[in-house]
């Protein structure tokens, strides 16, 4: 199976069936409110692939749904195939440690210009992780989704930043929900009316009935908001919507739909009016932000990660003659959707560290640890006098900083 890019340089069907075959199964992992992106994790899941060895190797590759020899190639072909994508920013990033030796074919295989080197001090490594993350996301994102630790040997990651306006904007008003979980509720709502009400419309899973809205933007990306029966779950909804945006679901449109309730959330009724209309779509929705953090180790076999996570043997051999083993993989990803456009952006991070048999240590020594972890005191005196001048107590530590929006969420710009 080749993954292609098509003659003009934009992404084939191979590409997007391998990379939305993962959305896919991520979203029936979903149960809360989130935000992921499958095209944030495919590439590194490809190029770990590519330099892996045994049941590392056949487990990714069933993960990304391309053969193992194929991956590299079919990733550098995917990341060239956004770049066509207007609106989309992608980038991927390779940090290796000072004295990690790599495979030079593995390494040549990476798009140029994104191999670094980390030292020992961590802190400023890690500082500059993080300000790739935020320049690469326009600052949605702030900081890389991993933290580096002594064992750390790698970090290849990738980081996506998305923007589209809409072609109409919506216009903002309150909207109190009469039922449903946020009744009561006033809420920052959406409405616009368009003479396009085959942008809706309804089909069939075998979970249920779902209503599909599709808003388009100004650079080529449209937004689908899908909406199931109250009984379907979170992961069936997003499942469907895959189907939807592949158009292997067909809808029903707007246009043909007869009277009455006709879909979830959708009615289809008469109006009087002073002139004769055509039919129209009338769209009430919300705006929102939504941010997410995932582990991708948490659910490692959807992955392929399983056995990659085994640090008592090195997995990838074609990386480095070093043994290595995945010691963390994260993505941070938010969304934002509101009167006048769509943002996303997403960096996801695999850092694979030290592997193989835990050093037998000879030695004892004596160790010191001070842990100034509850209220305690603090005193700034001058040297030469002794003269205290200042001094207090601290009983509340900074929070380490979150990053989002207030609980008023402002118009996606």
């Amino acid at each position: 199976m080749r993954v292609a890019t098509g003659p003009d340089g934009r992404l084939g069907d191979t590409a997007v069936r391998a990379v939305n075959g993962l959305t896919a199964r991520w979203a029936h992992a979903v149960h809360e409110g989130t935000v992921f992106s499958a095209p944030g994790v495919w590439p590194l899941l490809a190029f770990l692939a590519d330099g892996a060895a045994g049941p590392a190797r056949a487990e990714l590759a069933g993960a990304l749904g391309v053969p193992a020899e194929q991956a590299a190639g079919a990733a550098r072909e995917l990341l060239a195939g956004l770049a066509s994508v207007s609106g989309l920013d992608a980038a991927l990033g390779l940090w290796t440690y000072h004295g990690l030796p790599l495979r030079e074919e593995w390494r040549a295989g990476l798009p140029a210009g994104t191999h670094g080197v980390f030292g020992d001090d961590l802190v400023t490594a890690q500082e500059r992780l993080d300000a790739w993350a935020a320049e690469r996301t326009g600052g949605l994102v702030e900081r890389m989704p991993v933290t580096l630790t002594r064992d750390a040997r790698m970090v290849l990651a990738t980081a996506f930043a998305l923007r589209t306006e809409w072609r109409q904007p919506f216009t903002e008003r309150p909207l109190r929900p009469g039922t449903g979980p946020w009744q009561g509720r006033t809420l920052r709502g959406l409405h616009r009316r368009s003479v396009r009400p085959d942008r809706v419309g309804v089909t069939g899973t075998p979970d249920g009935f779902v209503t599909a809205l599709t808003v388009p933007g100004d650079n080529g990306v449209d937004v689908h908001l899908v909406l199931g029966e109250e009984r379907m779950t979170p992961g069936q909804v997003l499942a469907a919507g895959v189907g939807i945006v592949e158009r292997g679901l067909p809808l029903t449109g707007g246009g043909a739909l007869p009277h009455g309730h006709v879909g979830p959330g959708l009615h289809v009724e008469q109006q009087p009016a002073t002139t004769p209309e055509p039919r129209t779509l009338d769209v009430t929705t919300v705006a929102y932000e939504v941010r997410a953090d995932h582990d991708l180790l948490a659910p490692a076999a959807l992955f392929g990660l399983a056995t990659a996570t085994d640090t008592e043997a090195g997995h990838f051999p074609g990386i480095s003659p070093s043994p290595l083993a995945v010691g963390e993989a994260r993505q941070s990803a938010v969304a934002q959707f509101g009167a006048l456009g769509f943002r996303a952006a997403a960096v996801t991070a695999a850092m694979p560290v030290a592997a193989g048999a835990v050093p037998q240590y000879r030695y004892e020594t004596t160790v010191v640890r001070a842990a100034f972890d509850r209220p305690f005191a603090f005193l700034a005196a001058d040297r030469e006098s002794r003269l205290v001048l200042a001094a207090g107590w601290v009983t509340e530590p900074a929070p380490y900083p979150v990053t989002g929006f207030a609980a008023t969420v402002p118009p996606a710009p």
